[in-house]
Formats: structure tokens, C-alpha cells, sequence
């Protein structure tokens, strides 16, 4: 198993991060909660670039639960249609506004445990709109950030969610508010998964991975 990563090497790790991108933010584009939850939602299993592609048009004509709902799931699935998995997405969003109407006076929840219960909304979507909207210190580990967690030591884990329990309990909270951000895009751009960039990681030396690639 690779060697854990020493919790002073940590704190340097996010202190370069933060160094070199002191706000980091998501490459969704949204205009408010709602519309955050919808591209976090419409995001699984998609790309950013081609979620923003899909809700450009669709934002503009519909930023609240109400108006989304009254376009119909039809024409929310026609706007979507080039997302992975769009047929089954439109249905949840439409289900999302039913119930944000219904049952938290159409604004989005501040809870975990709330978000969950929307259709669509899984606990890594929940944590992204608990960071990104309401300025929670959470953790919402995608296939970046699990990658990251296991090869650089920083929290080795099995599973997803053992993962966000260690970086939890091992990021100084001074860095994690902005820790999730800093960890998916080095893990989107640098970190990759097949090639790791590691010529050009600004962090390598704290990393415990050993089979470095070379330039």
C-alpha cells in the first residue's frame, strides 16, 4: 500500500495550490442555486464544457423552478439531447423542480440530507452545491479527486466516501473551502489519469507517487 502523506506535507500541498490560484472556481456555469444544481446534476458523466454547451440557452429562459417546470420535460430533453443519459436527466430535473416547489418553497435546500432527497441528486452533487452555493467547507470527491486521494497518499481509500472522510479530517480547514476546486482541477489538468503531468506539477515532491513519468 502507498505510504500516507504526513499531514505537514499536506498543508504545503494546498499552501502551493493556493499559492498559484488563490480562488480557484468550478467550470460550471450557472446564475443561481437553481441553476447550479441543474448543471450538477446534468454533469454526471459529462463534461463540464459540454454541459455549458447544453444549458446556455436554457438558463436564460429558465433560471427558476417554475419556468423550468413550463417548459416540460420535452423541450428541457430537447435542449439536453447532447448530454450523456439526457432522457433520463430531463426526467429528474423536472421531478427536482416538482418537488423544489412543493416541498422547500422553490428555493434549493442547505442541507445534505435535504439536497438528497431531490431526484438526481446524489451526495457528491449535494456536497458541490453545499460548496459552491452556500460557501460549505465540503468535499465532493469525483474521479479527480478520488484519484488524487489514493496516488499522492493525501487520503487513500477504497471508495468514494472513505476517501472524502480522510481528506476531511486531514486538509487544514484554513485550505478546505477551496480544497475540492484546487484537487479537480490539478486532477483535470496536471494530474491526469492515464499521463500524469509530473514535469510540470508544482507539488511532486510531497506526492508519494513513485512511478513519477518523466518529461
Amino acid at each position: 500500500m502507498r505510504a500516507t502523506m504526513p499531514i505537514k506535507h499536506v498543508d504545503e500541498f494546498f499552501a502551493r495550490l493556493s499559492a498559484a490560484d488563490p480562488t480557484p472556481k468550478g467550470e460550471l456555469n450557472y446564475v443561481n442555486e437553481f441553476t447550479l444544481t441543474v448543471a450538477v446534476v446534468l454533469s454526471a458523466q459529462a463534461t463540464d464544457a459540454s454541459v455549458n454547451r447544453a444549458t446556455a440557452q436554457l438558463f436564460e429562459i429558465a433560471d427558476t423552478p417554475e419556468k423550468m417546470l413550463a417548459l416540460g420535460e420535452a423541450q428541457v430533453r430537447d435542449h439536453i439531447k447532447t448530454i450523456g443519459l439526457y432522457r433520463n436527466k430531463a426526467k429528474n430535473v423536472i421531478a427536482l423542480c416538482q418537488m423544489l416547489i412543493s416541498d422547500f418553497n422553490s428555493e434549493v435546500p442547505k442541507t445534505r440530507d435535504e439536497l438528497v432527497r431531490l431526484p438526481g441528486v446524489g451526495r457528491k452533487t449535494a456536497n458541490v452545491v453545499l460548496n459552491m452555493a452556500f460557501g460549505q467547507p465540503t468535499m465532493a470527491v469525483d474521479t479527480h479527486i478520488f484519484r488524487l486521494g489514493n496516488r499522492t497518499g493525501m487520503a487513500p481509500g477504497k471508495n468514494v466516501e472513505e476517501v472524502e472522510k480522510k481528506l476531511l479530517k486531514r486538509i487544514p480547514m484554513d485550505w478546505l473551502l477551496y480544497a475540492h476546486h484546487w484537487l479537480i482541477l490539478h486532477g483535470r489538468y496536471v494530474c491526469k489519469a492515464r499521463k500524469p503531468e509530473c514535469w510540470r506539477c508544482i507539488v511532486k515532491d510531497l506526492c508519494r507517487f513513485k512511478s513519477k513519468p518523466k518529461e
